[in-house]
């Protein structure tokens, strides 16, 4: 019997959500595994050690298991892993880099300006000006490196500034320009483009709340509503930025469709796989199942990536 070892919980601000995705992974397959959930602590090496996975599977979300992080840990020690590797993961993590790669290559995304949190001193009504001149407001804020839209807020001329001294935790966040429209997001499995979901939030936009918690009632609207060609340039969106990061396995690219154009936000190295996460409805409106997926996942696990 093939031993799994899952990876979850961890230290990053999507910590309770690792936790839901590893026990999910945990009930699907663990009749035909033998499967243990393991925290990235002090005792993840010897645990490792002592179980010989097969394979890990990597449940981890954020910074520290999304960002290369323990990519590297899980490559020095020689064990296959799911989900993308070092490098992948790492430029997918960091909103500016990852936009940079996009932009070189003719994929929209919206316009921003790195902030130093440390020059709090050039925070008054010129910078509100300039900020004004180069994208109009609404703006959105937002760290350089978080997932699930933790410490993103859209921001007022009038609230700007009491928003980014909440951000004062982070070394740099991205300024951005707000893109409205449509949210789309599109999942892609190996070099298969698996399809697409629309989301409809009732709050301000796709915040954490309204991708994990039920009273948000989000919406989400499968198939999507855009014609075949619109349909057909959103998934090959996705997948050329998949292939651009040099990701593997499964990712989640996060668009906004506004004005006939798509703006892609980021893409998602390891998204999640709970009762309210996407990738999974959008398997299963394609015709793979819960179970079906994670062990495609699993059998797509590999060493040095």
């Amino acid at each position: 019997m093939k031993k799994i070892l899952i990876l979850g919980g961890g230290f990053s601000k999507e910590r309770e959500v690792s936790l839901d995705t590893a026990k999910s992974v945990y009930r699907s397959i663990k009749k035909k595994y033998k499967v243990i959930i393991s925290e990235p602590d002090g005792d993840l090496l010897k645990n490792i050690k002592n179980f010989k996975p097969d394979v890990v599977f990597n449940a981890l979300h954020g910074r520290f298991g999304e960002d290369g992080y323990v990519q590297t840990i899980l490559e020095a020690m020689k064990v296959k892993y799911t989900h993308s590797g070092i490098l992948a993961s790492y430029l997918a993590m960091d909103k500016e880099i990852s936009k940079k790669i996009f932009l070189k290559n003719k994929i929209l995304s919206p316009k921003y300006i790195k902030f130093d949190i440390s020059k709090k001193n050039i925070l008054n009504k010129k910078f509100i000006l300039k900020i004004k001149k180069k994208f109009n407001f609404p703006v959105v804020i937002k760290p350089i490196n978080e997932g699930s839209s933790v410490n993103v807020y859209i921001c007022k001329e009038n609230n700007l500034l009491k928003n980014i001294k909440k951000m004062k935790n982070y070394k740099q966040i991205l300024i951005e320009e707000y893109i409205a429209g449509r949210e789309i997001q599109v999942a892609i499995l190996g070099r298969r483009k698996l399809g697409a979901i629309e989301l409809e939030p009732k709050r301000k936009f796709y915040d954490y709340k309204a991708k994990y918690n039920l009273s948000a009632k989000t919406k989400h609207i499968i198939p999507v509503n855009l014609n075949k060609n619109d349909f057909n340039k959103v998934m090959s969106i996705a997948l050329k930025a998949h292939k651009l990061l040099g990701c593997r396995g499964v990712t989640r690219s996060d668009f906004k469709f506004c004005k006939g154009k798509f703006y892609l936000l980021e893409i998602n190295t390891q998204p999640g796989m709970t009762n309210l996460s996407l990738v999974p409805e959008i398997a299963a409106y394609s015709g793979m199942n819960f179970i079906q997926l994670i062990e495609w996942i699993i059998r797509d696990a590999s060493i040095n990536r």
